[in-house]
Formats: structure tokens, C-alpha cells, sequence
């Protein structure tokens, strides 16, 4: 645990208030490293070009700024292709940060590099304990829980470590069982609102959302599922209309971000930034 300076973000143990998952003013990013192209991937769909991720990465920091958030921009680590997706390493929640034990065994050395960058934003930073692993991409804070997927990056030792951490700060957190086709259980769902979740249909067909409001995503359009709620915009991938009109006739207002190479990576919007 490492205590910083007095102005920086404090602990506040009384659970989640209503719109802390949804309404930000910072957020930490990384930008993607010239290795990218050596990241994980579940399928080959090409190589990410370096360049065309910078752009992409550039476009989507912009989109955080227009919504109101005051964007941190780190170094890239070229010694870990896959550290541009900066929320698996960490946890930024109640006032504090938590330090994940990534799935992938070549991303667990990010975890130094987070932890000083985390040092200059939270007067406390918190180190998962044990031996089991937890991904931040399987993780949805909710206006009153956190969801957590078990899944091939995500096990249930660590799942109970989170759990005591985040019962000292006054938060519940529930344990899902996402379908084996999802690499994370954010590739399939993302938060709307503090009772709303917009998720695909096989996943809501689960009914790990049971006690929402669930909007389900176009058939055809599954990987549009990864959008973010940032404060009153909704970021969502280019490419998939109907999504953007469904979003819309719901009231949301939405600004579409291009993540064609984060893709190729089975990257999207949530992994990209850490937001707080």
C-alpha cells in the first residue's frame, strides 16, 4: 500500500454512490506501444498497425476530453504489447486503487509501471493478495454492486480477494459465470445507467443482470456491446448503426470512436482508459 501526497484522491468506505460508475472527471490512459503488434489475441485477424492504433487511441482520449474528463496520458511500455489496455492491470473505485493480478502471464509486469502511475492520483493503492487472478475486463461496477466474470483471465481466488478489499470500503461484490466464447465478461455488456445494462443477448440470456433494466444489443452487432457511459455521452465503436439508433431512441446521446485496431487485439473502449 503506498500513501502519497494530501490533495490526491482519498478512501471513502460507504459503498457506491448511484452515478460513480458512469459520471467521471479523470481518467489515466497509456498510449499503445510500437510492440502492439505482438499483443494477445484469440483469433488472427491481422496484426494491428502501430500508426493507425496511435490514431485510433488519439481519437478516443479526444472523446474522453469532449465529455468532460480530464484525460492522463502515460508513456507506452514497449516491453508489454498489451499495457494500451490499461484497465486490467488496475481498479479505481471508493477512493482507491487496486492493483490487479492480470490472467495473462506476460501482462503481470505492468502492474510496477501502474502502480507509480496510479501513486500521482490516489493517496492509497491497494495490492490484490493471494494467488488467483483478476482482469479489470471483467469487471462492471454497478450503482449498487460489482459484477465480476469468471473467466479464462478471471478465477474465483481471486474473485474472493477482491471481495474483502472491497467489503472494507462498504461494497458488494457478485460473482458471474460469463459464456465460454466471452474473453471478458465487458466484452459482452457495458453500463447505461446506475439500472441499466446494454448487453448482448447471450449473455443477458445468463441472467447474471437479474433485478436491471437490460438493453440487448443488435443481433449481428455483438461486439458493440464494449461501450463506455461517460457522463452524459455514450461511446460507442464506428460500424455499428442499428446499436446508435437503438441507444438513441433510448435517450442516450452517443459519439461513435473508431477501435478497428484495438480490435485486432480483442480490445475495445472500456480497456482503454481507467476512469475515476
Amino acid at each position: 500500500m503506498l500513501t502519497s501526497p494530501r490533495n490526491l484522491v482519498r478512501a471513502i468506505p460507504i459503498g457506491i454512490e448511484p452515478e460513480a460508475s458512469y459520471r467521471f472527471g479523470h481518467a489515466l490512459c497509456r498510449r499503445p506501444a510500437a510492440s502492439v503488434t505482438r499483443g494477445l489475441r484469440a483469433s488472427d485477424s491481422g496484426d494491428p498497425d502501430p500508426r493507425s492504433f496511435a490514431a485510433d487511441h488519439a481519437a478516443y482520449v479526444n472523446a474522453l476530453r469532449s465529455a468532460g474528463v480530464n484525460v492522463v496520458i502515460v508513456d507506452p511500455l514497449e516491453a508489454f504489447p498489451d499495457s494500451v489496455f490499461i484497465e486490467d492491470v488496475a481498479l479505481c473505485i471508493g477512493g482507491v486503487a487496486i492493483l490487479l493480478r492480470p490472467g495473462a502471464s506476460s501482462r503481470f509486469g505492468e502492474r510496477e509501471a501502474m502502480r507509480a502511475a496510479l501513486a500521482c492520483h490516489f493517496e492509497t493503492i491497494i495490492d490484490l493478495d493471494g494467488y488467483g487472478f483478476v482482469d479489470g475486463g471483467d469487471i462492471l461496477a454497478t450503482g449498487r454492486e460489482v459484477l465480476v466474470g469468471l473467466s479464462s483471465r478471471t478465477d474465483e481466488s481471486g474473485v474472493d480477494a477482491l471481495r474483502r478489499h472491497l467489503a472494507d470500503l462498504g461494497i458488494r461484490l457478485r460473482p458471474v459465470r460469463t459464456p465460454t466464447e466471452i474473453l471478458h465478461l465487458k466484452t459482452a455488456c457495458a453500463l447505461l445507467d446506475a439500472g441499466t445494462v446494454f448487453s448482448t443477448p447471450a449473455l443477458a440470456a445468463t441472467g447474471c443482470f437479474a433485478g436491471y433494466r437490460i438493453i440487448e444489443c443488435p443481433i449481428g452487432e455483438e461486439p458493440a456491446a464494449n461501450l463506455i457511459r461517460v457522463n452524459d455521452v455514450v461511446l460507442l465503436s464506428e460500424g455499428y448503426p442499428n446499436t446508435a439508433k437503438l441507444l438513441g431512441s433510448e435517450g442516450f446521446k452517443v459519439e461513435t470512436v473508431p477501435t478497428t485496431q484495438a480490435a485486432k487485439l480483442d480490445g475495445g473502449l472500456s480497456c482503454m482508459s481507467l476512469r475515476w
